[in-house]
């Protein structure tokens, strides 16, 4: 066999074409150049074309709101007027409060700590739903309004409140 001969009418083998041109490799930063190099592509943007269209839509807003006139008609509601009835009974709430120097008052009048339990007591005997309202003059210590409040306590009264407006020693 003739090796010379086979040789000579295989065709040589070409280089092949890549499948891209070269000059886009290195026109890669600008994604507009087209792909001979030279020439651009138009791009749409869009981040104008959506604040054109939110400003639009902000002066159709306002503009449409503009155009509405509000228009009211005069009503006379009737007026709340208390049911008559009987008469609230008095208020019968004892106000303690206890001084910087550890003193107590009973409805504006000085008592001791002493004093405190049997007035208390009194107290309870003659009214049927017994309150007690605890306060001080901004100065006393916290120790001389808690024993006034256990005084309260073991006396039996359930309603207890303790005032936090500061009033004047003996007010």
């Amino acid at each position: 066999m003739n090796y010379d001969r086979i040789q000579k009418t295989v065709p040589k083998r070409q280089n092949p074409q890549p499948p891209f041109n070269m000059n886009d490799l290195f026109n890669m930063n600008d994604p507009t150049a087209g792909s001979d190099g030279g020439e651009k592509r138009a791009r749409i943007e869009i981040i104008p074309l959506i604040d054109v269209i939110f400003f639009l839509l902000a002066t159709f807003v306002l503009f449409t709101l503009s155009l509405n006139k509000i228009s009211s008609v005069p009503v006379q509601l009737p007026v709340a007027t208390p049911p008559p009835g009987p008469n609230p009974p008095p208020d019968n709430t004892v106000k303690l409060q206890v001084s910087e120097a550890g003193a107590c008052y009973w409805d504006r009048e000085l008592i001791t700590l002493k004093d405190l339990a049997p007035r208390l007591q009194q107290y309870i005997a003659k009214e049927p739903r017994p309150r007690v309202l605890i306060g001080s003059d901004g100065k006393s210590t916290y120790g001389t309004i808690v024993l006034v409040l256990d005084e309260v306590r073991k006396a039996g009264i359930k309603q207890v409140s303790v005032e936090t407006l500061i009033r004047p020693t003996g007010s």
